[in-house]
């Protein structure tokens, strides 16, 4: 218990490496340290359809005024 207080920086990486680490207690495994397994979101792609919508002028180009303020020129 000691060491595992002492080196627990250490014992992280070695988690964060995949490695499983023991923890014992006057000879007794009292606690594991494991990693944590990363969940991903499961994508699925096309699940908004039909809820959003996309003006026709999406990519129109900005008016002068609405441009200027982007460059920092304008009001």
């Amino acid at each position: 218990m000691h060491e595992a207080k002492t080196h627990l920086s250490r014992l992280l990486d070695e988690v964060n490496g995949g490695t499983e680490v023991i923890i014992a207690k006057a000879g007794k495994p009292v606690a594991r340290l494991v990693p944590i397994e990363s969940r991903r979101p499961t994508r699925t792609p096309g699940f908004l359809r039909g809820k959003i919508r996309v003006a026709d002028d999406f990519d129109a180009p900005l008016s002068p005024d609405v441009q200027k303020s982007f460059e920092g020129t304008g009001p």
